[in-house]
């Protein structure tokens, strides 16, 4: 990596390496120190972030993605626009108008921002008012109340720029995985690189990753995180590790494994990983005999496997993410083991296929789990007679998560991870539209006091079946991974600013101007019912994803 790439998770206050193929979520934060840069993907656009560049989302679902820069540079690449995208600076809201090229850079210390739009159109809005920035022109806001502004022609290209064609010129030589999978799949732009596709007569086009070792199964390579809302969270090593493992299904087949993507038609919904945990259900213990305290284990579900997510959702929820995901799946069956698991909470093993594929089962110890620890190094190997005497399944480990879960690393890297100066985290943004994603209403800590184990919180209060969802993040290294977090010491989304229903105290809304009044810069209003809750976007959620992607 060149530099290096730190983000913090919402509600903490480590900074810690960031993690290929790591989801991020809405209040989560990123950071590329000197000489870094980065690369975050949502379905449909793509951003890129240079050398002390402070990053966050601000809202993520299928109707708006809206992001904090504080301070650096960021270029945004939309190949597809949802209703709305908008970058907000200390001094001024940039909102996307149409697909195209743009780049932005901000400097918190004298309030400059530089607007430069490659292709397309977008429009300005601070306090002087709004305006358009049109194809090869370059904006330039200076003053807090951003009451100065000139547009001039587009400024010459630079390094960062030639590397952000370099990334363009990668993505536009993705012909094969685009006739098999959506486009707004995160991470379906690294398989052509990393495996091949092959006709399954069984499941029609499955794609089968290269150069991996004899013995390979999904789900080995990586470790277990807590993210809310969805709660354990699979964030695989590999630089293609990202859409294999939070969409569609694996299955097993001449002698090796291969990945079934859903629908090519249809947006995916993105799961936080598409297993079956064993050895919960009925009450069962963690431990399978192998001494040294419980153990947890799980297997990736097949192509007719129903996923049975741990967090809240609806019936509905659970049929979007099981059909986006799988064109084998009956919709009868999907109804049929969603109802028996609301009634028993367990899930029989009789009709999953890889439960008996040799070495498709992995166990480690409990306290590997919710301590990040990467599965190899910690993996027991699971006896035939073990896998045997296992009847049911369950949706998720009952194991409380501890602080190492939420940042994905063990205490000992905290230290050195960057993190950007407290006074440009404390600056307020400009934000034209009020960042009101979806809430996810879940807390900003792992405690679990009062809940099962394992499950993610939940407000009965929230909507059942919210949109959401998730990004891709790539660091100057091959790999994926995702995040974005708030500043408990006064970045936009602090630890106990609201979230969903309110905007947090230090984001500045600005009204548009109307014929006959000035926009205006006035604080948003918090609400203390929504205090608590914290917005999330899913690396692929409801039908959308954010990951960070190697470079």
């Amino acid at each position: 990596m060149s530099g290096s790439v730190s983000f913090q998770p919402g509600g903490v206050n480590d900074w810690v390496p960031v993690t290929i193929n790591r989801p991020l979520t809405v209040g989560d934060q990123l950071y590329a120190d000197s000489n870094a840069r980065a690369e975050i993907h949502v379905p449909g656009t793509v951003f890129r972030i240079g050398s002390q560049t402070a990053f966050a989302f601000m809202s993520l679902d299928d109707r708006s993605t809206q992001v904090r820069l504080s301070e650096g540079t960021l270029n945004v690449r939309v190949r597809r626009l949802n209703e709305n995208l908008e970058v907000d600076t200390p001094n001024l809201a940039f909102t996307i108008r149409s697909p195209g090229e743009y780049r932005i850079d901000t400097n918190p210390d004298n309030y400059e921002t530089f607007v430069t739009v490659r292709d397309g159109e977008g429009q300005v809005t601070g306090n002087a008012g709004t305006f358009r920035v049109h194809v090869n022109e370059q904006a330039v806001v200076t003053g807090q109340d951003a009451t100065q502004f000139n547009v001039n022609q587009a400024a010459a290209y630079d390094d960062f720029d030639s590397w952000v064609m370099t990334r363009d010129r990668r993505e536009n030589l993705v012909r094969s995985s685009a006739r098999y999978v959506s486009q707004d799949m995160v991470g379906y732009e690294d398989l052509d690189q990393y495996g091949f596709w092959r006709s399954v007569p069984e499941y029609g086009q499955c794609w089968v990753p290269r150069d991996v070792p004899v013995g390979w199964a999904p789900y080995h390579d990586g470790h277990w995180a807590w993210i809310e809302p969805w709660g354990w969270s699979w964030v695989d090593d590999e630089p293609w590790g990202f859409a294999p493992f939070h969409y569609g299904r694996w299955a097993h087949f001449d002698g090796f494994w291969g990945w079934v993507p859903g629908p090519v038609t249809v947006a995916p919904v993105y799961a936080p990983a598409l297993v079956a945990w064993v050895g919960f259900g009925n009450g069962l213990s963690a431990s399978f005999g192998f001494g040294g305290g419980p153990v947890v284990g799980w297997f990736p579900l097949g192509p007719r496997d129903v996923y049975i997510p741990a967090y809240s959702a609806s019936q509905n929820y659970v049929s979007r993410v099981n059909v986006t995901n799988t064109t084998v799946i009956n919709k009868t069956n999907i109804t049929n083991v969603y109802n028996n698991y609301v009634q028993t909470k367990t899930i029989s093993t009789v009709n999953y296929a890889n439960r008996s594929v040799p070495g498709a089962l992995v166990a480690v110890p409990q306290n590997a789990l919710v301590t990040a620890r990467p599965v190899q190094q910690v993996a027991i190997k699971v006896q035939a007679n073990q896998i045997n005497a296992v009847k049911t399944v369950d949706s998720a480990p009952r194991v409380a998560p501890q602080g190492a879960s939420v940042l994905g690393h063990s205490p000992s890297v905290f230290a050195g991870a960057p993190r950007p100066p407290a006074a440009v985290l404390r600056k307020p943004v400009v934000a034209k539209t009020t960042p009101s994603a979806c809430s996810s209403a879940v807390s900003t800590t792992p405690d679990v006091t009062g809940t099962e184990p394992g499950a993610a919180h939940s407000d009965p209060t929230a909507a059942a079946d919210c949109p959401r969802r998730s990004c891709r993040y790539t660091t100057s290294r091959h790999g994926c991974c995702s995040g974005a977090s708030g500043d408990t010491a006064g970045a936009a989304y602090t630890a106990s600013s609201p979230r969903g229903c309110g905007t947090p105290d230090d984001i500045a809304a600005i009204c548009a101007p109307t014929s006959d009044s000035k926009p205006e810069r006035t604080p948003a209003r918090s609400t203390g019912a929504a205090a608590a809750r914290r917005e999330s976007c899913t690396v692929a959620a409801s039908a959308a994803a954010t990951a960070i992607t190697s470079v």
